[in-house]
């Protein structure tokens, strides 16, 4: 059954890709899966803003992953992420650093 709901997602994302909306809603599709594998409900724009905000705190470029979310500007994606941008300075600093360290 579990196989058969991924299934079902990956075709409805398929056909939403070829005719431009999904064909059964993506939510159903997550919430049965999460029930299927006992995890806790979460909402899939949820799952959007956890992969934001996981691929800007491993250093991955906000230009990318304003690219990847289909933002249509970085200042989108950097406005929606601040929470995440305290560390990036942190780690800017680090590296300007380590520059004058060798």
């Amino acid at each position: 059954m579990l196989a058969g709901l991924i299934a079902a997602a990956v075709i409805s994302i398929i056909l939403a890709c070829m005719f431009g909306r999904l064909s059964i809603p993506m939510s159903s599709v997550l919430q049965a899966f999460l029930i299927k594998a006992g995890l806790p409900r979460v909402r899939f724009h949820d799952l959007r803003h956890a992969h934001a905000t996981l691929m800007l705190q491993q250093g991955v470029h906000p230009k990318i992953v304003s690219e990847r979310l289909g933002h249509a500007s970085i200042g989108i994606t950097l406005d929606t992420y601040p929470h995440v941008l305290p560390s990036m300075q942190q780690d800017a600093a680090d590296a300007f650093d380590e520059i004058f360290a060798e």
